[in-house]
């Protein structure tokens, strides 16, 4: 329970006092007074739990008797320090302390989205709203709810959100604290942008200037003593602080003090230098221009006026005109070249003009909310990777009065903040300076790039033509020649390039392209000359040009079946597979001979002689008797889970030495309309019971009239999921037809190293403007080239186009409606490229044996691993997962992001199937079970495999009982009757091939594109 609530500041000014235990007004203020003692004077390093102050500690009197089962005396106090406040629950004993903690940071977080950035004026003027918070979690001193999103909602239900006072919410330590509310505009612009207070502000008292005292201004941060930085810091430290002036290495610790002033200005001069040679591709007439994006994301915005007023104010020239997809101007008051990149509210445009620019302005309307689409594409351009980014608010001039601009600024400034928390201020496009100030910004920072890009080479396509070579009457395909300025790494004829979503090309050659000359006239007109058409070939292709092969040439088996490891037919099994053997019935089970019942005195000649037990009354046992008076069936847990081990120190009660049947009965088989009967009762009951718990979730019911061995032929045991050893040659009958052309790598790092090494050396030159001749190009996917929309040139690492095993980490987006199931369709943006996957979801993290298990159904929040089989990519490169849906208003959906993990075909997803039983009767450890198999031969097949419980038991099967699959199981204690037994199998699945995408036009040009028809086509068999 509940006892008291308590909110006071660092100088013990209550904000709160909320007492669910009756007390008088003296006793709650001293209690209040000797809390903030105690907390005051406590270390920051101390942990949140007070110990009781002296009114409340307990006195020999009035002490509670131990066994009342009731006790409403407080014994804890926990506490927790926020900012200037401080959070204090009293509670008693009942009541978890990690739990309390979890309180009251849910109780700080609603705070915070109903007042939006709290500050403690907000709990001094609004205290109805902290009231109706508390309300919604604690009634009478007990908690009643403790969902962040139910009680924000409950809050608001009840309309005790009250508006933050014009001037009332600004402090010096949250001056980013704006409150909600527009006035004439509350209609019309969306509650996230409603900025400044009602209209008619509260009086306030009025306050005389004080005149006989002198306040001396603070010592700044930089000239502050010791001592006043000490108490600043409260005791804590920052890691910059802590780490500043450390010598993290060996050398560094032996260095003089000389070496290590060389050691860091070395390390500047390197900086700098690197700064200066981002610089020098952009410097020059002829320089690479900086590319700028202009998204859009509201639909009253207009991204060509948006460059039009850059332009204006800028005093450019233009060298395109606007009506082509780029517009690229000079600056010559910078000497600088700019490219701007204006699209619509479009995902995959602004998707495409975001991975290719050196910076994203981003446009905001006054009027307008970017609404679920806007946000997405936030999200999208945030997860593929973004450099620098700016923000602009475009049409803030028609807001009316003009006070009311500057709210506006700072509530677009918190929304877009949220996703790029760098951003320091909202622009606007009405004003002159700011326009001027933005042109300066783009053309004298230096870009930061984004590492996946500037890893391989790169280049925003400006002109696409077709070639008079290459073409011939019947042929389908043709050459076509990209005019665009290298960017990145060099750009080498040997390699592939990736162009947009047509997919990979091999390169004819690579010329020069000269620049067009720039006369002097306004942005808003056409100033090109055109230049010569001489041509100077800058590298061509060898031979050691890649080629476009996915897999690697199929080499035929070889026939020599000495070589071969040949499994174990199914028809010469006689049980199932456990780890990496087989276990076979009869008189060949590979378990240890079960100890027999046999007389005292017994030799072993005479042993020879009993066919069976010979005695049930438990008087003539020899020696074969434990501490609890049952028979020893051997190791508890042999030949199943020994490596986690059991549990062997089980002591029983009373209660377990009666038995509640006999220990030896006859068994009939009950009749087959009463045991069907039976079944769907239980079963019936089983299924209300997993969705309460959902403890089974890869459960599996089995029909009477299956047979459990054949419908589960492909299924194995396993002694640990972590550990055991998996056969993989069990695995070749059901591998994909292409499985062992795919790219093998080993040694996934050094192949990374040695392959983005190859592209820090050779190639044209970064900066310059080049003519690249493509080959092979299909007419159908260059006929559909759009100028206005922007479509890039990517150069591939070596080996990314051949087809592995992709290794992807996946989280589903929490706020997606339902679960993704595995197998579904979805298309993904990995990088340059776009494929349509139908991934296998598994557990996430590094196992001995490499077996990971199958998840059927990803849960929103939840991380896994996405496998499918595709092109490779080298590095850490983000990846975006889209649900395509052509009939919704948003084509693509954002559902989940991730990362690239490295490629294995050696990592093993393993599918669980389990099997349960109901214990029919019960003595002792040994336990009738049925329900799990149906037949007395899948009972024998099964019989090695190792059975556990849902509270923990482990046993395996001793014997079949009659012809029903009823059978005796014995564990390592007794068993609770509702318990239910189960049994894990796993088998191996194995990852589809993904697609190229081509759009959201559904049309299937794969074999246009060169790609392998059949592996596309191909399913696996689950």
């Amino acid at each position: 329970m509940i006892n008291a609530v308590l909110v006071f500041n660092n100088s013990g000014q209550s904000r709160l006092t909320k007492f669910y235990t009756q007390l008088d007004t003296s006793v709650q203020q001293r209690l209040i007074s000797e809390i903030f003692t105690l907390v005051s004077n406590r270390p920051a390093s101390s942990c949140n739990f007070l110990p009781l102050p002296p009114l409340l500690q307990p006195r020999p009197s009035s002490a509670s008797s131990p066994t009342e089962p009731h006790n409403d005396t407080p014994t804890l106090v926990t506490y927790r320090h926020y900012a200037t406040l401080y959070f204090i629950l009293i509670s008693t004993s009942t009541e978890s302390p990690l739990a309390l903690l979890d309180l009251i940071q849910v109780f700080v977080e609603a705070l915070d989205r109903l007042f939006e950035n709290v500050c403690e004026l907000d709990l001094i003027f609004s205290f109805e709203t902290l009231h109706a918070c508390l309300g919604e979690m604690i009634v009478g001193g007990v908690v009643v709810e403790t969902n962040l999103e139910r009680v924000v909602k409950g809050v608001k239900d009840q309309g005790k959100v009250t508006k933050r006072r014009e001037g009332a919410g600004v402090t010096p330590a949250l001056s980013d604290v704006v409150g909600v509310g527009l006035g004439d505009m509350a209609g019309s612009i969306p509650f996230r942008f409603k900025a400044g207070g009602p209209k008619t502000p509260l009086p306030e008292a009025h306050h005389h200037r004080p005149s006989s005292k002198t306040t001396h201004k603070p010592f700044k941060s930089r000239h502050a003593t010791k001592s006043l930085l000490k108490g600043l810091a409260k005791g804590k430290l920052d890691d910059s602080v802590k780490n500043k002036g450390s010598r993290k290495t060996a050398y560094q610790q032996v260095m003089s003090k000389v070496d290590r002033k060389n050691q860091a200005k070395q390390i500047r001069n390197i900086k700098h230098q690197q700064n200066v040679k981002s610089q020098s591709v952009f410097a020059g007439i002829n320089g690479a221009p900086r590319v700028v994006a202009v998204v859009p994301l509201c639909e009253d915005l207009n991204a060509i006026k948006a460059v039009e007023r850059l332009n204006e104010a800028g005093d450019a020239l233009a060298i395109w005109p606007l009506q082509e997809g780029q517009i690229r101007v000079r600056i010559e008051k910078f000497k600088q070249s700019i490219a701007y990149v204006p699209v619509t509210k479009t995902m995959l445009e602004v998707m495409d003009a975001c991975r290719v620019a050196d910076f994203v302005v981003l446009l905001l309307s006054p009027h307008q909310e970017p609404g679920e689409e806007g946000e997405s594409i936030l999200k999208a351009i945030e997860g593929q990777g973004v450099s620098n980014v700016l923000t602009m608010v475009q049409g803030l001039d028609k807001i009316e009065p003009a006070k009311r601009r500057g709210q506006i600024l700072m509530s677009l400034k918190s929304y877009i903040s949220h996703f790029f928390p760098m951003q320091e201020k909202v622009l606007s496009l009405d004003s002159d300076s700011e326009c001027a100030n933005l042109i300066r910004s783009l053309c004298t920072t230096t870009p930061k790039g984004i590492k996946w890009r500037d890893d391989r080479s790169w280049m925003l396509v400006e002109d696409l033509r077709c070639s008079e070579t290459g073409q011939g009457e019947g042929d389908d395909k043709g050459d076509v020649v990209i005019t665009g300025v290298v960017r990145g790494k060099g750009l080498k004829a040997n390699k592939l390039v990736q162009v947009g979503d047509w997919g990979h090309f091999q390169i004819a050659k690579i010329t020069t392209a000269a620049a067009p000359t720039v006369k002097k006239r306004k942005a808003d007109e056409m100033a090109v000359d055109q230049p010569a058409d001489d041509e100077n070939v800058l590298e061509m292709p060898n031979t050691e040009q890649e080629d476009l092969n996915e897999l690697a040439p199929y080499e035929p088996p070889m026939e020599d079946v000495h070589d071969l490891s040949v499994p174990e037919g199914a028809t010469e099994r006689r049980g199932v597979l456990l780890d990496d053997h087989h276990y076979y019935s009869d008189d060949k089970t590979g378990l240890p001979e079960q100890p027999r019942r046999l007389p005292k005195g017994t030799s072993n000649y005479q042993a020879a002689w009993f066919l069976g037990d010979m005695s049930d009354s438990g008087s003539d046992y020899e020696g074969l008797t434990d501490g609890e008076g049952d028979v020893s069936m051997g190791p508890p847990a042999l030949p199943q889970d020994g490596i986690e081990g059991l549990d062997q120190g089980i002591q029983n009660d009373a209660s377990e030495m009666e038995s509640k049947y006999p220990q030896s009965e006859m068994f009939l088989d009950p009749s087959p309309n009463e045991e069907a009967m039976q079944i769907e009762e239980y079963r019936a009951s089983r299924k209300d019971e997993a969705k309460e718990d959902l403890e089974f979730p890869d459960e599996i019911e089995l029909h009477p009239n299956v047979v459990a061995r054949e419908r589960l032929a492909r299924y194995r045991g396993l002694k640990s999921l972590r550990t055991s050893p998996w056969d993989t040659n069990e695995d070749k009958a059901y591998e994909p037809e292409d499985w062992n052309r795919l790219l093998d790598v080993p040694d996934y790092k050094r192949a990374r190293k040695q392959a983005e090494n190859e592209s820090l050396v050779g190639g044209v030159s970064v900066g310059t403007r080049v003519n690249v001749h493509l080959q092979s190009v299909p007419f159908s996917v260059r006929d559909g080239y759009n100028q206005r929309k922007p479509i890039a040139l990517y150069s591939l690492l070596p080996h990314e186009q051949k087809r592995t095993v992709v290794n992807i980490s996946i989280t589903l987006s929490s706020e997606h409606p339902r679960s993704l199931k595995s197998k579904d369709e979805l298309v993904l943006q990995c990088g340059p490229r776009r494929f349509t996957i139908n991934p296998l979801f598994s557990q996430l993290g590094n196992t001995p044996n490499n077996v990971h298990k199958f998840i059927r159904y990803l849960h929103p929040g939840q991380t896994a691993v996405a496998s499918f089989i595709g092109p490779v990519t080298w590095g850490a490169v983000p990846a975006l997962f889209f649900r395509s849906s052509p009939s919704r208003p948003i084509p693509l959906d954002l559902i989940a992001t991730g990362t690239t993990l490295p490629p294995s075909r050696a990592r093993i997803i393993a599918k669980r199937v389990i099997l349960t039983g109901h214990p029919y009767k019960i003595h002792r450890k040994l336990v009738t079970v049925r329900y799990m198999f149906f037949n007395a031969e899948d009972v024998a097949w099964f019989k090695a495999l190792q059975l556990w419980t849902k509270r923990g038991r482990s046993g395996f099967i001793k014997e079949s009982l009659g012809t029903h699959g009823y059978f005796k199981a014995t564990f390592d204690g007794k068993i609770n009757p509702q318990d239910a037994v189960g049994v894990s199998l796993y088998k191996r699945v194995f990852p589809r091939p993904a697609k190229i995408w081509f759009g959201l036009d559904g049309i299937d040009k794969a074999e246009e594109a060169g790609t392998d028809a059949d592996a596309d086509a191909q399913m696996v068999e689950e």
